[in-house]
């Protein structure tokens, strides 16, 4: 599976919170909502291609929508291999955190 980058799991992160919707501005935007960081809709397209090589993501393309001038959205779904990945790092950083957070806020206040 290989090890998850800091983007690469923002991105797995909002596939999964997205569902249905999740397509790569969707993605761009709840990244931007829940974590303040400003995300280049290729950057996203960048690091979906990369995780669909790598099998942790699959995409479908559906035709457009009234509105979209026809435009196809591409929609992706997280892999069983990225939910265990993305739990993975969840649980090595929270077993590396646990008990720590308060002292981190003491040290990031000088």
């Amino acid at each position: 599976m290989g090890v998850l980058g800091e983007f690469e799991q923002l991105i797995l992160w909002a596939v999964l919170r997205l569902g249905a919707d999740a397509y790569g501005v969707r993605i761009a935007q709840e990244i931007e909502a829940r974590t303040g960081r400003d995300v280049s809709p290729g950057a996203i397209y960048t690091a979906l291609g990369r995780l669909e090589d790598r099998g942790l993501v699959v995409s479908s393309t559906e035709s457009g929508g009234v509105g979209r001038a026809g435009r196809p959205r591409k929609f992706y779904r997280l892999e069983p291999d990225a939910a265990r990945s993305l739990e993975e790092s969840w649980n090595h950083i929270s077993a590396m955190a646990e008990g720590q957070v308060e002292r981190l806020r003491r040290v990031g206040e000088g």
